[in-house]
């Protein structure tokens, strides 16, 4: 019999690409502080990429244990900027400084997936994006904000790239998908081995 499988995350964004890919799946949100975790790692100098992949099994673990015979999916991304870390805007200040910091420079996104099922990690996988912002102006950022601030509110970083935030950018390297949250191509590969998507 195949186990059931969940996702251990509210991103909407997320749900859609699995959906749109065929996979058959339930929705059980993580309740975690993810803020309090993250700085918890970070004073012990935990590196982005094992701060996003320790958030992504958090999740994952916590579902799981409520739902033991499922395959549990927790993810989490990470921006990385230099030495520091950037979360979701509390604000639309807060967002346009992010946006500030940002532009002109390269930073990283960091997205993480771990498969929880049998009671410990079964799979994880952290992909790793580089992008290059534009040196936007004061006023272009501001207005940008403004714009789409009941969105971006949402997002690490103070944008989205399959929005209007694409217009921030020059270059991107690396896939896609993980831009969006979700290593989805290398989980996809994993769950048809398994034998939990048919082929």
């Amino acid at each position: 019999m195949i186990q059931p499988l969940i996702l251990a995350s509210g991103s909407d964004i997320r749900a859609t690409l699995l959906r749109r890919a065929g996979v058959d799946f339930a929705v059980h949100v993580a309740r975690i502080d993810e803020d309090a975790i993250r700085r918890s790692l970070q004073a012990e100098a935990a590196s982005p990429r094992d701060i996003a992949d320790a958030l992504a099994e958090m999740k994952a673990q916590r579902v799981a244990a409520k739902h033991p015979d499922a395959l549990v999916i927790g993810c989490d991304q990470i921006l990385a900027h230099g030495r520091d870390i950037l979360g979701k805007p509390e604000t639309p200040e807060d967002a346009l400084e992010q946006l500030k910091l940002l532009r002109g420079q390269t930073h990283q996104l960091l997205s993480a997936a771990v498969i929880y099922g049998d009671g410990k990690p079964l799979w994880r996988h952290v992909g790793t994006v580089r992008l290059h912002m534009r040196d936007a102006s004061d006023a272009y950022l501001a207005d940008y904000v403004a714009r789409n601030w009941d969105s971006i509110r949402h997002a690490v970083g103070a944008y989205k790239l399959e929005e209007e935030g694409v217009r921030l950018f020059t270059r991107i390297e690396g896939d896609y998908f993980n831009v969006l949250g979700l290593p989805l191509l290398e989980l996809l590969s994993y769950l048809t081995l398994r034998g939990t998507l048919r082929e």
